[in-house]
């Protein structure tokens, strides 16, 4: 019995990933990653505004200033 749920079970997987296969794209295409990698670079350049920003500096100058004091 256990044979036969087995193989029911695996035709099942089978016949799902020749369907999805059928359907699904290889991969981004060439404006996909383009605007991907734009997207990219506008949110690290953000960040690092933000990050360089002086009360953001300050803040995290104090909190390694905390961590680096802190006795046990």
């Amino acid at each position: 019995m256990f044979a036969v749920v087995r193989e029911r079970v695996w035709a099942l997987a089978f016949r799902a990933r020749a369907a999805l296969g059928a359907r699904r794209d290889a991969g981004m295409v060439t404006s996909e990653y383009a605007v991907g990698i734009i997207a990219s670079v506008a949110f690290a350049a953000v960040l690092y505004k933000v990050v360089t920003s002086g009360q953001v500096s300050s803040e995290l100058q104090a909190i390694v200033k905390k961590a680096l004091d802190a006795k046990m």
